[in-house]
This record gives structure tokens, sequence and C-alpha cells, in this order.
């Protein structure tokens, strides 16, 4: 595996490989890498060679009061799991590399963007669509994977490459979950040992929607009673936001008559978690996947 830091040879290497029409796929991430980005990685690995994952924790989709500079960073540990996994090229750029001195631009989605994570913490996606802009126009992979745990941000991606004529597709990957159902995520090291059972909740309670639904629920409302329920049973939950909206707009439904998500956030101490499930109409009965 070569580890590359600067745009130019990223550059250069990748359009080597489209030269050789080779399939180029991208992971982009932000290390602190677990079994949520191997899975991304394999995906890859099936469609692509070669393969390039990105680890860069990108300034400008941190709040001024949010985590930057605690993110995890354990770049060899990372490295070494990417050279185990067969990852071709690892792009490592700095702030310096990515934001030189004079950057202007952002790139925002507009309608999408400014809910739900987006209400919460604003500027997030204006960040996290431009970064990743930036390595689509870098690497040109033919395709970018990503997780659907961040299903509203994969949404907005999706939306921004289709906008702006993109020729990469943008693959979403199933959620990974630890066997307690906590859904992977490089904040759960946040988590204290007290602290780890009740950030369960945020799956129990969305299994709990999932239970309901197989019982016949439609309604939306009661089907977020349910939900809140489970959320404000744990006390050391705090919940964000929890709701349930229509999968390409992004706004509340009132029934489940469309494919539909079900987003929630919460805290868990001081940790900001998030967790999702999908509620896809399969004939006559809606499929709800966690």
């Amino acid at each position: 595996m070569e580890t590359i830091h600067t745009v130019s040879w990223m550059k250069q290497v990748a359009r080597e490989a489209l030269r050789n029409d080779r399939i180029v796929g991208l992971v982009p991430t932000m290390g602190a890498l677990h079994e949520g980005h191997f899975s991304l990685i394999r995906q890859a690995r099936q469609q692509c060679t070669p393969v390039v994952v990105s680890i860069f924790v990108n300034p400008k989709q941190f709040g001024p009061s949010e985590d930057f500079q605690k993110y995890p960073r354990q770049v060899e540990s990372d490295r070494a799991a990417l050279e185990e996994l067969g990852v071709d090229y690892l792009f490592a750029p700095s702030g310096e590399e990515m934001y030189p001195d004079g950057f202007r631009t952002a790139v925002t989605v507009e309608g999408l963007s400014d809910r739900l994570e987006g209400r919460s913490r604003p500027g997030h996606f204006r960040g996290v669509t431009t970064v990743v802009l930036k390595l689509l126009e870098i690497v040109e992979p033919q395709f970018a994977f990503f997780g659907r745990k961040d299903a509203q941000q994969a949404r907005i991606i999706g939306q921004m490459t289709r906008d702006l004529n993109v020729d990469a597709e943008i693959v979403v990957c199933p959620i990974v979950r630890e066997p307690d159902g906590l859904a992977l995520s490089s904040r759960n090291a946040y988590l204290r040992p007290d602290e780890r059972p009740a950030a369960t909740a945020l799956y129990r309670s969305l299994d709990a929607i999932r239970g309901e639904i197989a019982a016949g629920e439609r309604d939306a409302a009661r089907l977020l009673v349910s939900l809140r329920r489970v959320l404000e049973a744990e006390p050391k939950v705090a919940v964000d936001y929890a709701e349930i909206v229509d999968a390409k707009t992004l706004e509340p439904v009132m029934s489940l008559r469309k494919n539909c998500y079900v987003l929630l956030a919460a805290r868990v101490g001081n940790t900001r978690l998030i967790d999702n499930a999908f509620i896809e109409q399969d004939g006559e009965s809606p499929r709800v996947t966690l």
C-alpha cells in the first residue's frame, strides 16, 4: 500500500489508473477505523481496483464547540489495518494541503442540509459536501462508498453528485452493529464504561418501532411515542431529535406510505450518537432495516 500526502500526486496516480481502464473506488474516512469502515473497504474491494481510502479529519464539518481537537487520531494502527485489508492507496493529506491559504469555496445542498443534523450542527453539511466534492475531484473514482449510519449525509452527497454531474456512483452500505445493537462509530470510544450499556437505548428504540410496524402500526406519531418511551426510560440518554422522514425529501411524514427513515440523535453522557432505521415499502407490509 502506498501512502500519499499531496493532492498533486494523488491526482496523478488516479489518472494513471483511469488511463489504464481500471475501476477506482474511494472510501472517504476521518480515521479511527473500525469494522464499519472495514465493511465499506471490503465492498470496494469486490467492485474496484485500485481502492483508495482517505483519512482526513475535516475541520470544516466541526462546529466551534465540537470535538475536532479530541477526535481520535490513530494513523499508524489505521495504516496497518488498511495494509491487511489489501487497500492500494491511503490518501492522508494535511489540512494545509486540502485547504491552502486563501481557500474560499463552499458547497451547500439546499433544503436537505438544514434539517435534523444540519439544524443541530449548523454548517456541518456544508463542510461535509465541500470536502467530499474535493475528494471526488482529486481521486475521480467510479464508485465512492459511504455507510448508511450517516443516512442524511449519504442522501445529501447523492443529491450533490447528481446536481453537479459528478461521475462517481455513490454506494450506500449497511450499518454495522455490535452484538448488542450499538451502531459502530469512532465516537463510541468516548463512552465511559457505565455509559456503554445506556447507549444501546438508541438501537432498542428503533427495534421497538420495528416491532410496532410488524404489529400493524403505520401512524408516525404513535411510532415516535414508542421510540421516545424507550429512550426516555434511560436516564443517561438525552434526545436531540427523533423523526420519521421521507427517504428522498427528509421531510416528516404522517404515515408510512413511502420509503422512510427513522432518524435520531442523542447524547449519552457527553457523547453524541446518531442512528437510524430504513423503512422500505415492500409489497403490502413495510420492511424495517436497522
